[in-house]
């Protein structure tokens, strides 16, 4: 049966998952973008979606999440930079049996690498000698640094490592993606990286995230959605 799916925010990721959408089995009833939600957002404008995707802004995701939310819809969330919010929007999404799927990161790879991250971190933090550096490279036009997978990716290495860990953040070309841990000793370093190639990696994670939120209540993650929220 085939889905039916909003977009919010039609920059480079609302435009890569529109154009893969149909391929996966859904119907892109709404695509809105930033003029479309400067006055809010109501379920028509919606077009009566069974889920809504959310790539916007920093500044407008906190109402989007719950212009959404209020009107009935699940949403999951690849906007990054507003988490400072993050508390109050998971009471105000419990608070109206809504649902939020919310990543820093919607890639397949990159979500199995921060568990390997946390195994090397945790394995390593027995080992004499080593300091941990995360690198992070993305396009100029980004706007949030450190990235939110940076972030992701320095709390679950430290968790393990029992440390924090520093990131260093550039911004660069059009560079979809690349986060690396480094493990560095006086005579040898690993190194752990994780290449993102096309952005539509990021797009069909979110299209697979956005079928499994489909008639669920709460909120969640990618590690939800695979199954491996136990496994950090």
């Amino acid at each position: 049966m085939t889905k039916r799916l909003a977009i919010v925010g039609m920059g480079k990721m609302g435009h890569a998952i529109a154009e893969l959408a149909p391929s996966r089995g859904w119907d892109v009833v709404a695509q809105l973008d930033e003029a479309d939600t400067a006055d809010g957002i109501t379920r028509a404008m919606l077009g009566d979606a069974d889920v809504a995707v959310e790539f916007t802004t920093p500044a407008a995701a906190p109402k989007n999440i719950r212009a959404i939310v209020a009107a009935g819809i699940p949403v999951v969330v690849g906007t990054t930079g507003w988490y400072d919010q993050l508390d109050s929007i998971h009471r105000d999404v419990d608070s109206q049996s809504g649902a939020l799927l919310s990543a820093t990161n919607f890639s397949i790879g990159v979500n199995i690498f921060l568990q390997i991250a946390a195994t090397a971190a945790r394995l390593l933090a027995k080992a004499p000698g080593f300091e941990a550096h995360v690198l992070e490279t993305h396009h100029s036009t980004k706007k949030d640094a450190p990235s939110g997978t940076a972030i992701s990716l320095e709390k679950t290495a430290a968790a393990a490592w029992g440390r924090d860990i520093p990131i260093t953040s550039v911004r660069t070309g059009s560079v979809p993606g690349t986060h690396e841990l480094i493990f560095d000793a006086a005579f040898e370093q690993i190194h752990l990286e994780h290449i993102a190639r096309d952005r539509r990696v990021f797009a069909d994670g979110a299209l697979v995230a956005a079928a499994w939120l489909i008639g669920r209540r709460g909120v969640y993650s990618m590690a939800d959605v695979l199954g491996t929220s136990n496994e950090t």
